[in-house]
Order: C-alpha cells, then structure tokens, then sequence
C-alpha cells in the first residue's frame, strides 16, 4: 500500500525534557524557534516549538531516547495500519496520532475536596511565568481544574495571542486588575477585582498587563486541555461581533459594579447573576453569593454534576452531615458532590462565595 501524502498533516521531532521551561528557553530565545502549543497551562509536561522548517515536540511527561518522530495524520490507521507506534529499520521510533482528536472530558469522579489556602500549598510556574495553586487535586478524575493563579509584578504580561480546546473556561478576578483583549470583542479591556468572563471554546485572547499582586481563579473543563498559539492573528480584531457563536457559547463579561442581587439558592443567601449560564447555552453557570442577614443552619444537597466554590472574602464553617466540620477563609475551596448533605454555618458579614456548577441548572434540596 502506497500511503497518501495528504494523510500526514504534521511531523514533529519529540525530544525529551527533564526541565522544560530552561529546554524552552533554549529553543526560543538561544535557537530562534517559536513556541506554538503548550499543555497544560497549570503546569506544562509538553510544549511544541517550529522553524528554521521544523517542529520540535519537547516532552516532560514520557521517555523518549534519544529522540522519536510524530505524525499528525487525518487518518491514522491508513498509514499505521492499526497500529500506534512504527518502528524504522535505524531504529528511530514513529509515533502515529491523530491529527484531529475530538476533545473528551471524563466522567466526573465524584469527591469532596476542602483545599485551605493557609496549609500552604506549592505554587506553580505555569504559563507565561504567571504562579498556579491547584484548588482540586485529583481534578475529579480529569473532567475539572480549578486554578489559583497569581501575578506578583505589575507591568506588561509576556503573553502570546492564544486559544484553548476546552469545554468551558472561567476568569474570575479576586484581587488587583488585569488587562485583556479578545477575539471580535472591541478594544482592550481592564478586568478589576469582582468582575468576571467566560473564554469560549478556541477564541483567541491575549493577557496584556495587570497590576500587582494580581489574582484570578480560573475553573476550566476538562482538566486536561490544549493551549495553542495563533501567530497570524493580531488583536484586536476589526470586527465588533459580541453575539458571535464560539461551538455553541457567547462570549461573557460580567461586571460587579452592575450587580444584581436577588434571592439566592441556599437559605439566608442572596445570589449575583452573571449570565453565563445563558452564554454557555446551560453547560455551566457562576454565581456569586454572600448572607442577606442571618444565615439559620440548614442542611442542603443538590443535583448538580459539579459544584465548586471559591472563598472570595470572609469566614465560615462548612458542616458535613455526621462528620468534620471546615473552618473556611478567603483563598479557600471546595467541591460538594452531588446528594451530599451541608451546611454553612458562622457565616461573616463579609462572606462571598463565588459558585460554580455544572450544567447550570440544578436543584437544591433542604433538609
């Protein structure tokens, strides 16, 4: 069988790395090669650099000695007949993927996870040098991340014009301010500390500067997801089009100085609506909630797939039925699966929970 050319739509060298931000280095600013896609953005185990006529796969996560060469293909079992891994008569290994793969996000493995800012958890440098916190180890088998992510140094961001193959992806800003700018969303724009958006699955966005001390939380689905850097498209864009469709979301920017609070679904609680249940078509809603008054101790479940919660200012204490109860502060996080009976109790005046489920509706239930 003669294989068809057009089949193989990329050819990357992979080479493996023990440190991959100083290999990137190297590659980037010693070599002259351009980064082009990096996974994942929390932590990178991968990173995909071109030119000078070719693509260099540097790899963390598998071994590979010396080298190995992969092949992107729209069909791949039209070339590997079947098979994974090709082995060449000087013995180099061929890799054999798919060119195209459909983006899957695990079944939820259902946990409860308290994770405490104050117990001192190892920040991370991820992408573009910005410091993540990891909110939920484990990541729910894989279908959540949810990342703390800090920028110490006001000033310029080095960030790239880029986009994700996500399911959906959250920005919320906690503290200082961050400038943006997005694909067919109008000029550049400042995101303050309370105000929120959503990245629609493969806009193309770009992280400007920010102030001091920035803080954001982005809760993404699935945990495992592609970074891609788009080298053609400069931002912004020409076109105004807010209502346009990104694989069946609208692009949302909520911000808390136009609040609307009404009552919330826990009891004692009023909620913020910020609209992205409606933009992501019911994949997923946030809502930011905080005591109207006395919070009376009731206990609740819900129908939710996912629901994790951010501390975003003040105190609490979360009560499991017949079990622990949490002291809570700002910085921390938890996920409450479905069916499990809570509640929230020692609330403080200046409580804010920021709130985020899957899909976005749900059913709360008390007891």
């Amino acid at each position: 069988m003669t294989p068809d050319p057009q089949n193989v739509r990329a050819a990357e060298v992979c080479l493996p790395s023990k440190d991959l931000p100083q290999d990137l280095a190297f590659f980037t600013e010693r070599l002259g090669f351009r980064l082009d896609t990096i996974f994942p953005a929390d932590n990178p185990t991968v990173a995909v650099v071109s030119g000078h006529g070719l693509r260099i796969r540097l790899d963390r996560g598998t071994c590979i000695a010396p080298a190995a060469l992969r092949l992107s293909c729209l069909d791949p079992n039209a070339l590997a007949m079947g098979e994974c891994q090709l082995t060449a008569p000087n013995g180099v290994r061929v890799q054999i993927v798919d060119a195209a793969p459909r983006l899957e996000t695990p079944p939820t493995r259902h946990s409860f996870v308290v994770r405490r800012l104050k117990d001192g958890d190892a920040w991370v440098i991820g992408r573009a040098g910005m410091q993540y916190r990891d909110l939920v180890p484990g990541r729910l088998g894989g279908a959540l991340i949810a990342s703390h992510i800090r920028i110490p140094d006001p000033g310029p961001v080095p960030d790239m014009v880029h986009y994700h193959d996500i399911g959906f992806q959250l920005i919320f800003c906690i503290r200082g301010w961050v400038r943006l700018v997005y694909e067919d969303q109008g000029p550049p724009f400042v995101l303050k500390a309370g105000d929120c958006l959503i990245q629609p699955p493969r806009i193309r966005h770009r992280v400007l500067e920010s102030s001091g001390n920035l803080e954001v939380v982005e809760v993404s689905v699935p945990a495992e997801h592609l970074t891609t850097i788009d080298h053609e498209m400069e931002l912004p864009t020409v076109a105004l089009r807010p209502d346009r469709d990104f694989s069946g979301q609208r692009f949302c920017r909520s911000e808390s100085v136009n609040a609307v609070w009404t009552p919330g679904r826990l009891p004692g609680f009023e909620a913020r609506e910020t609209g992205i249940g409606v933009a992501t078509a019911g994949v997923a809603s946030v809502r930011v909630g905080r005591p109207a008054g006395r919070v009376p101790e009731v206990w609740t479940n819900h129908t939710a797939d996912i629901l994790f919660t951010f501390v975003r200012s003040g105190s609490m204490t979360l009560r499991e039925d017949g079990a622990d109860a949490h002291a809570l502060d700002a910085g921390d996080a938890y996920v409450i699966p479905p069916a499990m009976k809570t509640a929230l109790t020692e609330c403080s005046d200046d409580l804010e929970l920021i709130e985020v489920s899957l899909p976005a509706s749900f059913e709360t239930r008390t007891h």
